[in-house]
């Protein structure tokens, strides 16, 4: 399925194109409801379940999954938000073929060992409320499986409704991942997730022209060097560092180029700060910059330019920051930290090789009210990218990388434990000691946000960000040996 992600429109959509290709919603709905059975019957051992029933569809995918767990001798129980009589159309039909009663949530609180939540999926578009808001903050979330998602949380946006949400130890969705599945905080409430197929055809689901998807390793290709390799082939990536006491984030980063596999890696460094950097460089280089014609001279010679990580904020910064940017011809640029800080708010002309990498507070600044105006993550990154022209990392425990032209990527690698000082650092030199290797901006942007999220996983509590450049190898001999 290719990591791609659908809205809650997209799907619904592909269920109406279904229907018109023959495949009728009740088909549909009888697929998903034993695909949450069979998820069930894979990862448990037989005990009693309370099959939780909303009024639509999701409580018609319930019905059915109870009807299967019961017909493989599973002790099950229905418990219904509505009489069963008052359904309408797939639902009831379902309700009709399961034929075992239900109880109405009508104040009692189930007791069962395992509790599927199929009270309302992800187009759910109002706060729970009555039995369902009673159930969401009681039950316990380790016996939970929520069909689709877990009642509560918008499907596109990823955030609680209202007050009142459900958590799952298990989370069956149908066709592909919606939003809610990879962004916070919907997607620490999922538990696993399983994508079923119900058999919607991949045509339909094709006509979608999906442009979203869950970050992984089959998005992109490293650029790994050949038997005739030798470092100048491999890039030329200069890191701006700050001045004297400012130097440690420009060391970082370009540790993280060299890293990454960059060939050559120098740091660019202001007279007062020439002697700390050189105290603590060995293979990465170390260049004086005498003035604004130093960083435009960078800037075209280079095959990536990192600028900002403790650059400073200056006015003679900002004149520092612009001879690079408006160098020509000039290399990508990936502009971090104090470079966003100077920018802000965007006015200057980027184009598609650049990357930003802002964490909110930054993107904020940087993009006054395309956080606000828009419905979530994904789409406020995508906003930025189209407005400035380039690639927009907006950083956070779901991270989107969003390409000017539309595509996007949600990365869900990393641990909490990235929440250290630098750290953003380093993920910025991994991206550009990617680019630096001829790597396209945005394919760098995603790749560098997994491998940087998947080298803190490997190391966990304790993590600081110097630790992360010597975690990356491992990370990269796993890829290395894969025969994708």
């Amino acid at each position: 399925m290719s990591g791609e992600i659908i809205t809650v429109a997209q799907m619904r959509a592909i269920d109406a194109a279904s229907a018109a290709a023959g495949v009728p919603t009740r088909s549909l709905m009888e697929n998903a409801g034993r695909a949450v059975a069979e998820a069930v019957l894979q990862r448990f051992s037989r005990r009693g379940v309370a099959v939780l029933c909303g009024p639509g569809n999701n409580g018609g995918d319930g019905w059915v999954a109870a009807r299967v767990l019961r017909d493989a001798g599973w002790p099950v129980v229905v418990w219904s938000l509505v009489p069963p009589e008052q359904l309408k159309g797939d639902p009831a039909d379902a309700a009709a073929a399961w034929g075992g009663g239900a109880k109405l949530l009508d104040g009692a609180t189930p007791e069962a060992d395992l509790y599927i939540d199929a009270l309302f999926g992800a187009g759910l578009s109002r706060p729970l409320e009555g039995e369902a808001a009673r159930l969401a903050v009681t039950l316990p979330r380790e016996r939970i499986i929520a069909v689709d998602v877990p009642s509560g949380f918008s499907g596109d946006e990823g955030e609680s409704i209202g007050d009142a949400h459900f958590c799952a130890t298990l989370t069956v969705t149908f066709v592909r991942k919606k939003p809610a599945h990879v962004l916070t905080p919907s997607r620490m409430c999922c538990g696993d997730v399983v994508v079923a197929d119900i058999g919607a055809p991949e045509s339909v689901v094709a006509a979608q022209q999906v442009s979203l998807w869950e970050n992984d390793p089959s998005r992109w290709r490293l650029p790994w060097p050949d038997a005739e390799a030798h470092k100048h082939a491999r890039g030329h990536v200069l890191v701006a560092s700050g001045g004297h006491a400012r130097t440690g984030a420009a060391r970082l980063s370009a540790a993280g180029a060299l890293r990454a596999g960059a060939g050559l890696v120098t740091v660019l460094s202001p007279p007062d700060a020439l002697a700390e950097n050189a105290a603590q460089l060995t293979a990465i280089m170390l260049r004086e910059a005498k003035g604004p014609e130093s960083y435009a001279e960078a800037a075209r010679n280079a095959q990536c330019m990192i600028i900002g990580p403790a650059f400073g904020t200056s006015d003679a910064h900002y004149k520092l920051l612009c001879a690079a940017l408006e160098a020509n011809p000039r290399c990508p640029l990936v502009l971090d930290a104090d470079a966003l800080t100077l920018l802000a708010p965007l006015t200057h002309g980027l184009d598609a090789r650049d990357v930003l990498t802002p964490h909110l507070g930054e993107f904020r600044r940087a993009f006054p009210g395309f956080y606000s105006n828009t419905p979530n993550r994904i789409d406020a990154a995508r906003a930025a990218a189209a407005y400035a022209r380039c690639v927009v990392l907006l950083k956070g425990p779901d991270t989107v990388i969003a390409a000017p032209d539309g595509r996007a990527v949600v990365n869900t690698t990393g641990t909490p434990f990235l929440a250290t000082a630098g750290s953003g650092d380093v993920l910025a030199g991994i991206i550009g000691g990617l680019i630096g290797q001829g790597m396209d901006s945005f394919g760098a942007a995603c790749a560098g946000a997994w491998l940087h999220g998947k080298a803190a996983e490997a190391f966990g509590p304790g993590l600081i960000a110097e630790d992360l450049p010597g975690l990356l190898p491992p990370v990269l001999a796993v890829l290395a040996a894969s025969p994708a």
